[in-house]
């Protein structure tokens, strides 16, 4: 497995936010040059970006550049500008209820900015691809754990459509053009300076507030929650390492991230509130439209190709998150 090359320049879309942040300052931390694309839209709460910004933008080798993923002219900029070796796309309209209210930010960011990104790649060839799908894809589906090798046409949301629409789309660029890709599904990534519309996030403030947390399925469901470390160290490795070729001569791959440990949404409710150090008011709801019952990640291919799984425990990772979340919002620790 070959380590990252800080001789390359790192294309990161979606620069400013959760995972793009942390992956961003893992390599700069390296002395990486990596260059940063965001529309900072205000989905969330936009200081929040900036505050992710202002951290990079104190390492000499990151250079930010805001812009839209659907703005053909500005993406196509980007690849003549800073010609970068190795992209990945984090870029992307997130959450699935969303997707149910706004269903055309997703059609944007998600379809016409991944495109641009293709194109990008095609015109400006690039020696790898890495792009964020997610554990949505998987929908309903029962069999567990969810495999990529699982049939995933049935999806519960439009952001899952979209996501396996990536994969498709990727797939068919990697076979007429050559270009190296790999998909990533992501399984509900939580940790210190992460997105304020997440359950774990919406919850922590609510409790800290004295309200009450909606918890839906009365609480019946299991996540595969998976600490943003994890994440970082699933993705650097695969970097410098493309796909080889498949049966059919694709340079394409798809992995899940995954912490291969379903949570008891209840159990993690109850870590969660003993990090905070009080307890939460609760307000048991039916399960909402666009959710899922269970995620659970098999990650056989990532240990097989990258002897690397996700450890982190929700105890570890959730105390992380409080103590971050606690000094950012100044409360009394």
């Amino acid at each position: 497995m070959k380590k990252l090359d800080a001789s390359k320049t790192y294309l990161i879309t979606g620069g400013a936010g959760f995972i793009g942040f942390h992956l961003s300052k893992s390599l700069l931390e390296q002395n990486i040059r990596v260059i940063g694309f965001d529309n900072m839209n205000d989905y969330y709460d936009v200081s929040l970006k900036e505050d992710r910004l202002a951290i990079l933008q104190k390492y000499e080798t990151y250079t930010f550049v805001q812009g839209d993923l659907a703005d053909k002219e500005a993406v196509n900029h980007l690849f003549t500008e800073y010609h970068p070796d190795v992209v990945v796309n984090l870029g992307a309209q997130a959450g699935v209820r969303y997707s149910i209210d706004n269903p055309d930010a997703y059609i944007q960011s998600n379809l016409v900015g991944f495109f641009n990104i293709l194109e990008g790649c095609r015109h400006n060839p690039v020696d790898h691809l890495v792009f964020a799908s997610s554990s949505s894809v998987y929908g309903g589906n029962e069999k567990i754990p969810f495999s990529t090798e699982d049939q995933v046409d049935c999806p519960v949301s439009l952001y899952a459509a979209t996501k396996k629409s990536n994969e498709l789309m990727a797939y068919a660029y990697s076979k007429l053009y050559g270009i190296p890709l790999t998909g990533l599904r992501f399984f509900t990534v939580y940790g210190p300076m992460g997105r304020p519309d997440m359950a774990y996030f919406k919850f922590a403030k609510k409790i800290m507030a004295g309200e009450p947390i909606q918890i839906y399925n009365n609480g019946d469901m299991y996540r595969d929650f998976t600490y943003i470390d994890d994440i970082v160290k699933g993705v650097e490795n695969m970097l410098c390492n493309p796909p080889a070729a498949d049966a059919k001569g694709v340079l394409y791959k798809i992995y899940n991230i995954g912490n291969n440990k379903p949570e008891k949404l209840m159990d993690y409710i109850a870590v969660l509130e003993k990090c905070l150090g009080k307890e939460a008011k609760k307000e048991f709801l039916p399960m909402q439209p666009g959710d899922v019952y269970r995620t659970y990640a098999d990650v056989s291919d990532l240990m097989r190709d990258f002897e690397f799984k996700p450890s982190t425990t929700i105890e570890e990772g959730l105390s992380k998150f409080v103590e971050w979340f606690k000094s950012y919002y100044h409360y009394e620790v």
